[in-house]
């Protein structure tokens, strides 16, 4: 099933995938990102052969697996196959047994972990780094995972242009329904009711329905009404007959197929209830018996996608850059496979972000070259790319250029700094640009830790997760290769919540037994939080992210939003502490040094009192007004 791609090539050949967020051919395990505490995630070496750049492939893990089990799953042999990236999230609200809550709580687009879902989508699809095509974003699951997958795509049909249900009950059905008879359900019109204003979307979404033809566990009903019903959906009609996929000798599934591909059903011969890995897949509720169903879903959402342009664009190669009487040339060859006519065009942007321009066509056989104006002398960022007659764009060429002399040594400028928070997670964002193209690092410096940020041209990132409720503060730090440095603080709020088991929320008033069933199927003896919400004037309840376990109406109470972990009373609001080395506390203004330099003696900026330890030190600096620091943390 493995196809050639010709456009990796290219990217390789222009060094395009040395920017991305993680090695490109390899795992990132226990990435906190899209609202997910642990995500692993993998980004391939290759791109999609259709579309522009490459494939999303959510994959959701079943009652009682660990995403661990899919490390092992070859599905980083499918991503390499069809360019996918490949995320592999562990459920944050999980009903018992581990199982993601498909049965249970609001579906909707701003619930728990339908959010969550489409967060993470969207959260990577903009990340430039991975180079994901929003055409080609696709979920897909095993048992529980594969009904969440199911609802997931039915609420969000604009972001998931397909979707794989493995040995999932049918959306909306009972958690009883799924080991238990088989419960009817009517799928289309459930699918259609949870997309609301976006059901529109469905007339190019595509479905792989697929079950074990062994397995034991969830009725094999499922199968053919989810089938079905996604055709109904869609108004395709069922092709006749059935194909054998096969892999290797011993390997099968058979396929039926509805009309254009919009949906595909399939019995994973060999199979009993796990996802179907192929030759040599292993772990918890992972098959080898069948065919590599991820690798089959590379090739079915490659084959039938109807929301990318199978027109190819034009592909650049052989770029060379260079520099004389203060103009750059580019030269190189830019070809397209459809044959359609082709502009090239090139920006200079120099340090003050000022852009100029030039444009040109290949001759017959595909070579070009142009030159920029007249430049006046500073470090230029050159891009060149090509387009072609249907409105294709190429992948765009990046290059930095110096013309004259360098300029001084300078610290890096840091700009545009913002910080979003998600739940107790922050994410801090801006821009970093060194005059001398010499920047070493951007690290953002939490309550609870320090953060490498991920820097993309002049953009960089750094996400911390498990913040402590209330106000905190991130100390973002800008370091050259001279030894040059710029620091900024920002300042934010983090609502935690109220963290604690089912029992000790009764405990503590927040919930009570009138709704202790709902409460203990979605979390059984698992922590969760819970935050207080107005529901009338003076009167409030606390309730869980989706309003499926809530306590009772009663008084609100002084500090229930933004609560920390647990319950504790939290230090002041306006009192902020960091733990860091003296150094570094100097750098943020928060100390100064007057002593000799070989070992610098420290003081805290405002109170004057000494710090413990020379340049790397480590102490606790707390302040309640601006300005003024003392040692030690916030007082409780």
């Amino acid at each position: 099933m493995k196809k050639h791609n010709s456009t990796l090539a290219a990217l390789v050949t222009l060094g395009l995938l040395s920017s991305a967020a993680a090695t490109a051919g390899s795992w990132q395990q226990n990435v906190a990102i899209g609202g997910f505490n642990k995500v692993h995630l993998y980004t391939p070496d290759s791109v999609s052969a259709i579309g522009q750049g490459r494939g999303l492939l959510v994959v959701l893990h079943g009652c009682t697996q660990s995403v661990d089990a899919y490390l092992t799953a070859n599905l980083a042999q499918a991503a390499e196959q069809y360019g996918l990236v490949v995320a592999v999230p562990d459920a944050m609200n999980k009903a018992g047994f581990g199982c993601w809550s498909y049965w249970q709580g609001t579906k909707a687009r701003s619930a728990g972990d339908y959010k969550n879902l489409i967060t993470l989508a969207t959260t990577l699809t903009a990340n430039s780094s991975y180079q994901i095509d929003p055409n080609q974003v696709y979920i897909a699951g095993l048992s529980s995972g594969a009904s969440f997958a199911h609802t997931t795509a039915c609420l969000a049909p604009d972001i998931f242009a397909g979707v794989g249900v493995s040995a999932g009950p049918s959306i909306g059905t009972s958690s009883n329904g799924a080991i238990g008879p088989c419960e009817t359900a009517n799928v289309a019109s459930r699918c259609a009711q949870y997309a609301g204003s976006y059901a529109s979307h469905f007339t190019s979404q595509i479905a792989s329905i697929a079950h074990g033809r062994s397995d034991t566990t969830v009725n094999l009903c499922y199968n053919e009404q989810n089938a079905t019903g996604m055709a109904d959906l869609y108004n395709v009609t069922r092709l006749s007959g059935e194909n054998l996929i096969s892999e290797g000798s011993s390997r099968t599934a058979d396929e039926t197929l509805w009309q254009d591909g919009r949906v595909s059903m399939l019995w994973f011969n060999g199979v009993n209830h796990a996802w179907s890995g192929g030759q040599a897949a292993s772990g918890a509720y992972i098959s080898a018996g069948s065919i590599n169903y991820a690798s089959y879903l590379g090739q079915y959402f490659q084959n039938n996608n109807q929301r990318v342009n199978r027109n190819s664009a034009p592909e650049l190669s052989n770029i060379s850059v260079s520099q004389a009487n203060n103009q750059i040339s580019v030269n190189g060859i830019a070809t397209d496979a459809d044959g359609d006519s082709i502009s090239i065009s090139a920006s200079f942007t120099n340090s003050l972000n000022q852009q100029q321009s030039a444009v040109t066509t290949p001759d017959t056989t595909g070579n070009f070259s142009l030159s920029s104006p007249t430049l006046a002398d500073d470090w230029y960022l050159i891009s060149v790319s090509a387009s072609d007659s249907n409105g294709l764009i190429s992948s765009t060429y990046s290059a930095s250029l110096l013309l004259g002399p360098p300029p001084p040594d300078a610290a890096p400028q840091l700009s545009e700094l913002q910080v979003s928070v998600d739940g107790q997670c922050a994410t801090v964002a801006g821009k970093v640009f060194d005059l001398n193209r010499d920047l070493a690092s951007v690290s953002v410096e939490f309550s609870n830790g320090s953060v490498n940020a991920t820097v993309n041209d002049e953009l960089f990132s750094a996400q911390r997760c498990n913040l402590p409720g209330g106000a905190n503060t991130a100390l973002i730090t800008a370091l050259d290769q001279s030894g040059l440095v710029s620091s900024e603080l920002l300042n934010f709020t983090v609502d935690a919540g109220q963290n604690a088991t089912l029992d000790q929320h009764i405990s503590a008033g927040r919930l009570n037994y009138t709704n202790y069933a709902n409460c203990y199927l979605e979390y059984s003896t698992a922590s969760f939080v819970l935050r207080e919400q107005l529901v009338s004037s003076a009167q409030c309840r606390w309730q869980d992210d989706d309003g499926s376990c809530f306590g009772p109406t009663q008084s609100c109470s002084a500090t229930g939003d933004g609560g920390d972990n647990g319950g504790t009373t939290p230090p002041p609001a306006d009192c902020v502490q960091f733990s860091s080395n003296n150094y570094s506390h100097k750098v943020a203004g928060r100390a100064y040094s007057t002593g000799n330099p070989l070992l610098p003696d420290y003081f805290a900026t405002g109170s004057n009192t000494a710090l413990a330890g020379s340049t790397w030190g480590i102490s606790i600096l707390h302040s309640t007004s601006s300005g003024y620091w003392q040692a030690g943390a916030c007082p409780q």
